[in-house]
This record gives C-alpha cells, sequence and structure tokens, in this order.
C-alpha cells in the first residue's frame, strides 16, 4: 500500500504571511488540526498546528489577527512522497512523533497530506481482513507519537525560544 491510497488529496494550506486567526479559521471551516505552510510554487515549507495557534495566542500578549504564521510555524518539515510505501512513511511518524505528513513530489510540492487519522481509518476498513495495514502498525506508531518529546527538542520550536 501507498502514501497516495491513503493521503487526503485536497489538502489546505497557508502562507507565511497568514495570520494565525485566519489559519484557525481555515482549520476550524475544514476540521483540520494542521496547515501545511507553502511558498511559491507551493513547495512545503512549513507546518502549523492548532495547538502551535493556541499556545502562540496564550504567550505572545498579541491578538492572533496580528501575529503571522512565519512566527509560529515549525519549518521542521517531515514529509512523504506519494509513492512511498505507507510502513516507510509510519516508520518516519514514529520516529519524529508527527501525526501528520505533508506529502509532496520530487520538487517539494504539496499533494496532499497523511494523518494518523487516515491510517487508522483504513486500517479499521480492514477488519478481520488480511491486509496490508494492520492494527499494530497503527497503535505501535501512535504510542511512539504520543509519548512526551525531550526537552531539547521543545526548546528548538520557535515558540519556545522566543517566550
Amino acid at each position: 500500500m501507498k502514501v497516495q491510497d491513503l493521503m487526503t488529496e485536497d489538502v489546505k494550506a497557508c502562507w507565511p504571511d497568514t495570520n494565525l486567526a485566519a489559519a484557525a479559521a481555515m482549520m476550524w471551516q475544514n476540521d483540520c488540526g494542521v496547515l501545511p505552510v507553502i511558498a511559491d510554487g507551493g513547495k512545503a515549507i512549513g507546518v502549523i498546528t492548532d495547538r502551535d495557534i493556541a499556545i502562540a495566542v496564550g504567550t505572545k500578549n498579541r491578538i492572533a489577527s496580528d501575529v503571522p504564521v512565519r512566527e509560529v510555524m515549525s519549518t521542521r518539515v517531515y514529509t512523504a512522497s506519494p509513492e512511498d510505501d505507507i510502513h516507510t512513511a509510519l516508520k518516519l511518524m514514529r520516529k519524529e512523533k508527527v501525526h501528520r505528513l505533508p506529502v509532496v513530489n520530487n520538487d517539494g510540492v504539496l499533494k496532499g497530506i497523511l494523518s494518523l487519522n487516515d491510517v487508522a481509518l483504513q486500517a479499521m476498513h480492514a477488519n478481520g481482513r488480511a491486509g496490508e495495514l494492520k492494527y499494530e502498525d497503527v497503535v505501535s506508531t501512535l504510542k511512539a507519537v504520543c509519548e512526551h518529546r525531550p526537552s531539547e527538542v521543545l526548546k528548538a520550536h520557535p515558540l519556545t525560544a522566543k517566550a
């Protein structure tokens, strides 16, 4: 099974100049908790999560419409290719403790997003049948992602570094 078989293709994204209020509204309207941040040509250059927005609004003492995404986004972007095997993507999610991977082509252009939700729902659909994606794959990835990150990783995030 390939990433393209599970990824969400109609992915919403924002720009570095998008403000946090607009990013939060996009997340609300599209029932998602992350937006890839794209630059000219649609290349993925970062990600921003609903958690990033909540913490920024709570710590920056500025209103969300005055804070651009670039101040809060993570520039560490772990990505998958549409042609990657799903187990390769899960391994990356476990290693980097991320719930979602932007899916990009060879030029870094955003083509979709793979979330643990996508993976869990597919494993559920394989209920009782022998398939490529097993519950154990999902549970081991979720366990790894849910483990607390080391403090040095947290200190490298823009919100922590500037707080």
